[in-house]
């Protein structure tokens, strides 16, 4: 096999399994401080038995995310010389300063904040947890916009000696706008997940009719925290659909499997195409929908896969500028089915949680119990969309994905990386599972002890 093939796939599963972790750490993190916020503020003691309850969680899933992710930058160096060469100077930024001041800050804080709660006052504490939700998020948000650089490249030049980008505006760079979009829909995303999980615990403690006064309670602010996470997400995502028709025409084109180019254009309901001559074979389409949808009024071109990859031909010359389709379009069904069904399951929860009757509900409750793995899928499908949506680009108009490989690691070393990857990511994710289930289904006595005890 190809190795540059070999190096795509690494990154994807290295990729994929480290961000099952990241939105649950962005979103639980918050959640966390806002149950100890909630303490301070009421005094009530089962607020502090909820952050010391969920605060578990959330250290399982953030310790296995640091240790998923440290892998993850030495693979720019080792498959990827030629990115790291072209771009270094500008991608080697954020990513220092992710490093040096936000993973620093909160691990220093996720320390005081396990082994301070007698021996910090209630508001010194409180301090900590709201640094570690902090940290968390900014450290997101620099990988956001090393990323987004790759996505809609601004505040560089490129140095005419040796062809490499360089930076040169580093505002610019920072207030990339589509980090100002990716960031926050990455966010609310996060917080969306750390609801449903939340909720999938409580739910799974009120059928076995178990301690429903902590859980019930612990189930309706999951439920609000969900929703409002979801619906911030949908509307997020709508703005980046038309600020990606504007800068990204070719990712929006395969995910609706919008061949030709159309005024007003049509939005896809279901489509099953000839992926390879790039018509469809079957579709069902709402007309003139997604030009409503990208300009808010019922016309506007929206060009077309065909038409875009001849412009990408004329521009950069002779090639296939087309991402996979399928791929893309079952992609973005995925992530926005799945979103709607978390918008509708975190608003009954909000709308049946208000009372006693909840624990009544076995087969709503059943279902909670399993409805966490919506936003895993709809954050998947969704950075899957968003990284091979740009397809052939690694650095979208800069350098392609076939130029930025390391040109001298042969495909058996990588054969070898990969796998030993996959086997270790898929172990350390079993850990992680099987350790959010024993702590996130075991009684409230055993879960008020202190974290990090164990």
């Amino acid at each position: 096999m190809d190795a540059i093939v070999l190096a795509r796939w690494q990154f994807a599963i290295t990729t994929i399994f480290h961000f099952f972790f990241v939105p649950l750490t962005m979103g639980l993190s918050i959640f966390v401080a806002i149950l100890e916020t909630r303490y301070v503020r009421s005094g009530k003691e089962i607020y502090k038995k909820m952050t010391k309850f969920w605060g578990k969680i959330f250290l399982i899933n953030f310790a296995i995310g640091v240790v998923t992710g440290i892998v993850q930058e030495f693979q720019f160096g080792m498959n990827w010389s030629e990115y790291s060469r072209f771009m270094g100077d500008i991608f080697g930024a954020p990513l220092a300063i992710e490093a040096l001041l936000a993973f620093y800050m909160e691990s220093t804080f996720i320390g005081l904040w396990i082994f301070g709660w007698e021996k910090l006052s209630k508001r010194m504490h409180l301090t900590t947890a709201w640094l570690v939700a902090i940290g968390s998020n900014i450290s997101a948000l620099w990988i956001l916009i090393a990323n987004s650089f790759m996505q809609h490249p601004v505040g560089y030049v490129i140095e005419p000696e040796t062809g490499r980008a360089l930076m040169d505006n580093f505002w610019k760079l920072i207030t990339n706008p589509n980090v100002l979009l990716q960031f926050p829909h990455v966010l609310s995303a996060g917080i969306s997940l750390a609801g449903f999980v939340v909720m999938a615990f409580s739910a799974w403690h009120l059928l076995r009719k178990s301690e429903v006064d902590f859980f019930r309670p612990s189930f309706q602010m999951a439920a609000i925290y969900a929703l409002i996470g979801s619906l911030l997400v949908g509307g997020i995502g709508h703005v980046q659909g038309q600020f990606m028709v504007q800068h990204q025409p070719m990712k929006m084109a395969v995910a609706e499997a919008h061949w030709n180019t159309e005024d007003p254009a049509s939005l896809s309901l279901f489509t099953i195409g000839n992926w390879e001559q790039t018509e469809d074979v079957f579709s069902i389409r709402i007309p003139a929908l997604l030009s409503f949808m990208t300009y808010s009024r019922p016309y506007g071109e929206i060009k077309g896969i065909n038409e875009l990859n001849h412009e990408f031909t004329q521009t950069y010359g002779p090639g296939d500028y087309v991402p996979p389709v399928a791929l893309n379009y079952w992609s973005f069904r995925a992530m926005v089915g799945a979103g709607g069904m978390m918008i509708l399951l975190s608003f009954l929860g909000v709308l049946w949680s208000r009372d006693e009757r909840l624990v009544t509900r076995t087969r709503y409750l059943q279902i909670m119990m399993f409805a966490a793995g919506l936003p895993y899928l709809a954050v998947t499908t969704g950075w899957i969309l968003a990284e091979t949506g740009r397809w052939p680009w690694i650095v979208y108009g800069l350098q392609e994905v076939n130029a930025a490989v390391s040109p001298n690691v042969p495909a058996w070393n990588i054969v070898f990386s990969l796998v030993t990857m996959t086997v270790l990511y898929t172990v350390l994710t079993i850990v992680a599972l099987k350790l959010g289930l024993k702590y996130g289904t075991q009684t409230l006595k055993a879960g008020m002890r202190r974290p990090g005890a164990d």
